[in-house]
């Protein structure tokens, strides 16, 4: 069995993130499926998906180490051929990925007392993002 479904998030760019944990439990759970997988996918080339402790603190850790790696100063050549400053959030986003699988057992992901996943949105803009979620088993 297979049953899909895209939410949208609103974002505010810079590597916001936002704990879409709640609403992944809510598609699993609309789905009747008990037993397989649940990718994550978020739609775009300036977003990723992943698991973390959503907590302030580790958030803000999060954004300082992201600018450490790929600054948003970061000088390329997407931003000079399609003039919008953003080719530090596309690099982010690729080195991210854009989606994730975690297995789903009784109904629910299998995620780690602390853990939750999230969307971080890289984009040097605020957004309405949007987000598919497809659950595959039985």
């Amino acid at each position: 069995m297979v049953h899909g479904k895209e939410f949208t998030i609103q974002t505010k760019g810079y590597s916001d993130i936002k704990d879409i944990t709640g609403e992944v439990r809510h598609i699993i759970e609309d789905s009747k499926i008990s037993e397989g997988i649940v990718t994550v996918h978020a739609v775009g080339s300036t977003a990723s998906i992943s698991t973390t402790e959503f907590e302030p603190a580790l958030n803000a850790d999060f954004r300082d180490q992201i600018e450490k790696f790929i600054p948003g100063s970061l000088h390329t050549r997407h931003s000079e051929t399609w003039g919008d400053d953003n080719g530090f959030s596309h690099l982010r986003a690729t080195f991210m990925g854009p989606s994730m699988t975690v297995p789903v057992s009784g109904g629910a992901p299998v995620l780690g007392t602390w853990q939750q996943i999230i969307v971080i949105d890289h984009d040097n803009r605020p957004r309405s993002r949007r987000v598919f979620v497809q659950v595959m088993g039985e």
